[in-house]
């Protein structure tokens, strides 16, 4: 986007908020606006933060998010008011509006500002998807209390983050029954036993011919099939979700460490064979290295799989505990904020355990191409 028209949309922001004075922000009653002092002083804070944000300076980037803050906080604090909450109207929509372009505007200048060093450049790259799913939520928040959504429908964000602070002692429970006996010990298992697998397969052409297909076949075996099986067979305690993750998690593993393994071209092995090097050698020099990026592919899929394979296998029995488990019964409860609490736990459980192996992923492999600068 051109600065001149990233200028033309802080002013239409700063323009918009302003003509929200003028509106009503209800539809059943008029709203005091006016002796709310402190509102408004926000609020045309924020529209002068856009005005000012119009500049083509690195400075203007900070005005910017100065107003969407200053008119995100004016927004949620308007909907303390009854009267507003739930019958929001034109002037209320019409600041939320000017918001959201103002906070689009921002975050485009963000991303366009060049960092120094590496530092800056990793505080940037950080703080854009992090303002951006904080405006999510705002957007969130607003839409449902603005428009008066029943809770058991989609509650908001802040009952969510309530119910969270409230459950925590449930919440460590059910994470450390299906994260770390479950997810954990069904993902090493799976991975560990793929990985092996996988070199023997490659050292022994029949078995790559015999155990592909039926990977494929086994890959396309729904999870709510097997999730009863391992139950039968192992229980309803922590070991059958353990199983469903090893299964999930195996093949993907399989598949593509045996597509690494025949990465190294037939020039690297005869070099390697010129050298002398036995089959061992052969294979930790040449054909691992070579394979590492397939292998945490293979785990950075399988840190996803393994979470939605042990909630979804809760479902079908467990010992009173777990995510999956606290979902089905807080579902039938119709206490969709708890609902919401277990997904907000799995989500982050999810992202970290992607984000350490991709930083695992960056250590051993910073000699690929996909790192270079």
């Amino acid at each position: 986007m051109s600065a001149r028209l990233q200028a033309i949309g802080f002013w239409v922001a700063a323009a918009g908020l302003l003509v929200a004075l003028a509106l009503p922000l209800s539809s059943q009653a008029a709203a005091a606006f006016t002796s709310r002092t402190g509102l408004l002083v926000a609020l045309v804070a924020a529209a002068a933060a856009f005005a000012l944000a119009s500049w083509r300076t690195p400075v203007s980037t900070v005005f910017g998010l100065v107003g969407t803050a200053l008119g995100c906080a004016v927004t949620v604090m308007l909907l303390q008011d009854p009267a507003i909450a739930g019958y929001a109207s034109w002037g209320y929509w019409l600041m939320v509006l000017a918001i959201w372009l103002g906070a689009i505007l921002a975050s485009t200048r963000l991303a366009d500002l060049s960092a120094a060093d590496q530092v800056t450049r990793w505080l940037r790259d950080l703080s854009i998807p992090l303002l951006f799913g904080v405006f999510l939520i705002y957007l969130w928040e607003v839409t449902v209390r603005g428009f008066g959504v029943s809770p058991v429908l989609m509650p908001a964000p802040t009952s969510t983050a309530l119910r969270l602070a409230q459950s925590l002692p449930t919440l460590g429970e059910d994470f450390m029954q299906t994260f770390v006996r479950s997810v954990l010990a069904g993902y090493a298992i799976g991975c560990g036993t793929g990985f092996i697998v996988a070199v023997v397969a490659y050292r022994y052409d029949f078995l790559k011919r015999g155990l592909l297909p039926l990977g494929n076949f086994v890959s396309a075996l729904p999870v709510v099939g097997i999730a009863p099986i391992m139950v039968m067979w192992f229980g309803f305690d922590w070991q059958s979700k353990a199983a469903v993750v090893a299964v999930m998690c195996f093949f993907p593993m399989l598949v593509n460490t045996l597509a690494g393994l025949a990465v190294a071209g037939p020039m690297e092995r005869d070099l390697m064979r010129s050298y002398g090097a036995r089959p061992l050698q052969t294979l930790l020099k040449l054909n691992l290295p070579a394979a590492m990026p397939f292998i945490f592919n293979a785990l950075k899929i399988n840190s996803t799989l393994a979470l939605i394979g042990a909630i979804v296998a809760e479902f079908f029995g467990t010992p009173l505990r777990g995510i999956g488990f606290r979902i089905s019964i807080e579902v039938a409860r119709m206490s969709l904020d708890m609902v919401w609490a277990e997904i907000a736990l799995a989500a982050v459980a999810g992202m970290a355990f992607y984000g350490i192996v991709a930083l695992a992923e960056r250590a051993v492999t910073s000699w690929h191409p996909s790192y270079r600068k």
